[in-house]
């Protein structure tokens, strides 16, 4: 069986922590040894992010795989491959279709088998449950947040941080603004009559700058940062 290896660290930092992209070589030969494959190369992404699969090393790798020169891709972990559910599930895809096998050692994974192609299912199927309750989670805290008038991001235009640095109160002067700005804009004016009516009466928004018309809908959209 003809093996290839894959090694990848986004940052120096990695390899205080045990996944240097040496650390990540030996263990890839020494699980070739034990899959009893011939190890042609271990291809090395240094510097390159798992968000995507736009990589020097990961274009090779694939490039073997299409041409049929292996029978299997031997990782040290996972997340070397990549850290999108997405991506995993594309490639797995890809591997099968030209019958080669993805083995990780930390995972003690072999889609080569079916025990090993069922865990790794779960495993994915696992990953995506978390992001999703991680977003939904995300998303119910801020909504509280909100509806506790608490700051969530940056203060909106018209008000400013309460002494207890967490809940808002109104800003006169910007909150003078904002009600013009809806008035005028109840009278039938355009976002860029009002952001010209603005700047004749010398207003300016948070930082000093002269009013457009994106600022002024961003206004009327949701009060936001300007």
């Amino acid at each position: 069986m003809k093996a290839i290896g894959y090694a990848r660290v986004s940052t120096d930092k990695q390899a205080d922590r045990g996944v240097s992209l040496d650390a990540q070589t030996a263990k890839v030969q020494a699980m070739a040894t034990v899959q009893d494959a011939e190890l042609i190369d271990v291809i090395v992404d240094a510097g390159e992010s798992a968000k995507s699969l736009n990589r020097p090393g990961m274009a090779r790798l694939l490039e073997l795989v299409d041409a049929g020169a292996v029978d299997a891709v031997i990782i040290a972990k996972l997340d070397r491959l990549t850290r999108s559910v997405k991506d995993l599930a594309e490639l797995l895809e890809r591997f099968n279709r030209r019958g080669v096998s993805l083995v990780s050692v930390a995972e003690s994974l072999d889609t080569g088998t079916a025990a090993g192609r069922l865990v790794l299912n779960v495993m994915t199927a696992v990953s995506q449950w978390e992001r999703e309750a991680i977003g939904e989670r995300t998303r119910d805290a801020m909504q509280h947040k909100r509806a506790k008038g608490e700051r969530v991001g940056a203060v909106p235009f018209g008000y400013r941080l309460a002494a207890d640095g967490v809940h808002l109160e109104v800003e006169p002067a910007e909150q003078a603004i904002v009600d013009s700005i809806r008035e005028l804009h109840r009278a039938g004016r355009t976002t860029r009559r009002i952001a010209e009516q603005l700047n004749r009466e010398g207003l300016r928004n948070r930082r000093g700058a002269e009013w457009n018309f994106g600022r002024v809908a961003q206004i009327l959209r949701a009060g936001a940062v300007v």
